[in-house]
């Protein structure tokens, strides 16, 4: 594949993956229920206090989308997915399985791992990075490494600090 067809690839799936993840911040902030609806969901699925996730949610998923779809300093957006994916993917869709079709986790692991692919790989040509750079910025093991290793500590710790899973009741 030339070079130019590989960048083109990068820019495509860099655009599509971060518009998508922009797009979930976006509606956070001005969508139907806006902060203070996804606040109270945030408090009624044990992320507490829920307006401040509401809040890092919501600029999270909308920087890291909008950074990893312009290609600037990929790994850390790329790092934005992976801990944003780990606290939706424990919080929310782990009890039910895999399988998006049934609320599983399924979407989350490939938006993560998508990510971290990129990271690896570099933005391309096609990027900030390659602007500001003239290189990718941290991209091979370094690009996986920081992506997957600040990912994986930013969503275990906000998982480990703020989770206080419900408690379920039982009826009879």
């Amino acid at each position: 594949m030339d070079g130019y067809a590989y960048d083109t690839a990068l820019l495509i799936l860099r655009v599509c993956l971060g518009l998508t993840m922009a797009a979930h911040g976006y509606n956070k902030f001005f969508g139907g229920g806006r902060i203070p609806g996804t606040a109270a969901w945030f408090d009624s699925i044990g992320m507490k206090p829920g307006t401040l996730h509401a809040r890092i949610a919501a600029t999270v998923e909308m920087a890291a989308g909008l950074g990893l779809a312009v290609g600037l300093l990929t790994p850390i957006p790329a790092a934005g997915f992976v801990a944003l994916m780990l606290v939706a993917a424990w919080t929310v869709h782990r009890p039910n399985g895999f399988f998006i079709v049934k609320e599983g986790w399924e979407y989350n692991l490939v938006l993560a791992v998508s990510a971290v692919g990129l990271a690896t790989l570099g933005a391309g040509r096609f990027s900030l990075d390659w602007l500001i750079f003239g290189h990718n910025w941290f991209d091979g093991w370094a690009g996986l490494l920081i992506s997957l290793g600040l990912g994986l500590a930013g969503g275990i710790g906000q998982l480990l600090i703020f989770y206080r899973p419900p408690q379920r009741t039982e009826t009879k």
